[in-house]
C-alpha cells in the first residue's frame, strides 16, 4: 500500500549507530524499516513492532537475495523508498598481511563494502523510478589513508568513500543524491571497553552523527550530493 510518508530503509538498526539513525528518523517523521540479521535483536532493541512507523526486517545485508526481499518487503509495506542509510559494518585491525589477515580482508570487505554495493543495486531502482531519493554510506576518516595492520579495513571503507562519489555521478541527472559520512571514533560501549584509557570526552556520540545524517536525508540538504562528511 503506497504511503505519502517518507520512508526509510536503515541497516545495522540493532547497533549503536544504526539505533539512533531510527530514532533520528523518526522524530524527523520517517517511517523506517529496520534491517539487521538477527529479528529477536530487533525485537529486544525496538519492542513487538507496535509502532505502525516501524517495520522489522531480517536480512544478512551481505547477501543479495537478503537485499532484494527487503526492499520488496518494504515496497509492499509502504510502496516507496525516500532514503536509505548504510549502518551496517564493522571493524577490526592488529592482523599483519604476512599473518592471517587474508579472512579478515574477505570479513571486512563484504560487511564494510558488498553491502553497501548490494544495498543501493536493490534501492536505486526504486528510487530512480520515484525521481528522488537520498542513500548515506558510512565511511571513516581513518580510509583516509592508509595505516600499518589496518589495511583491510582501510581498504572496505575507502572503497565506500570511492562508490559514493561514483554513485552521485551515476546518479548526478536525477534527484537521486548520495552522500557519506566519515566518523572518527564513535562512542559505543563496546568502543569504550575496547579502548579503556581514552579519552571518552574526544569521541562523537552516535546520536550527533545520527543528526548528521537527518541532514542528508531531509530536503535541507537537497544540494548535497558526492559529499564525504568528517564528523
Amino acid at each position: 500500500m503506497a504511503s505519502d510518508i517518507k520512508t526509510a530503509i536503515v541497516t545495522g538498526a540493532g547497533g549503536s549507530l544504526g539505533y539512533a539513525t531510527v530514532h533520528q528518523l523518526l522524530e524527523q517523521g520517517f517511517q523506517v524499516a529496520v534491517l539487521e540479521r538477527n529479528m529477536e535483536h530487533l525485537r529486544l532493541r525496538f519492542g513487538d513492532a507496535t509502532n505502525a512507523r516501524l517495520l522489522p526486517v531480517a536480512a544478512d545485508v551481505t547477501d543479495l537475495a537478503n537485499c532484494q526481499n527487503a526492499v520488496d518487503q518494504v515496497r509492499q509495506r509502504w510502496g516507496r523508498i525516500d532514503a536509505l542509510c548504510n549502518i551496517a559494518g564493522g571493524f577490526s585491525m592488529g592482523s599483519s598481511v604476512a599473518e592471517n589477515a587474508v579472512q579478515q580482508y574477505e570479513h571486512l570487505m563484504a560487511l564494510n563494502a558488498a553491502a553497501v554495493f548490494k544495498m543501493v543495486h536493490c534501492v536505486a531502482p526504486v528510487m530512480l523510478a520515484q525521481g528522488a531519493g537520498s542513500i548515506v554510506n558510512i565511511g571513516a576518516q581513518s580510509a583516509l589513508s592508509g595505516a600499518a595492520n589496518m589495511a583491510a579495513y582501510c581498504a572496505s571503507k575507502s572503497a565506500v568513500i570511492r562508490m559514493t562519489e561514483s554513485f552521485s555521478a551515476e546518479f548526478k541527472k536525477s534527484d537521486v543524491r548520495v552522500n557519506s559520512i566519515l566518523p572518527s571514533i564513535i562512542d559505543t560501549p563496546q568502543n569504550r571497553k575496547d579502548m579503556p584509557d581514552a579519552d571518552f570526552s574526544q569521541w562523537t556520540s552516535p546520536e550527533k552523527i545520527a543528526q548528521v545524517i537527518g541532514f542528508l536525508v531531509s530536503d535541507a540538504s537537497a544540494a548535497v550530493t558526492g559529499a564525504g562528511i568528517a564528523v
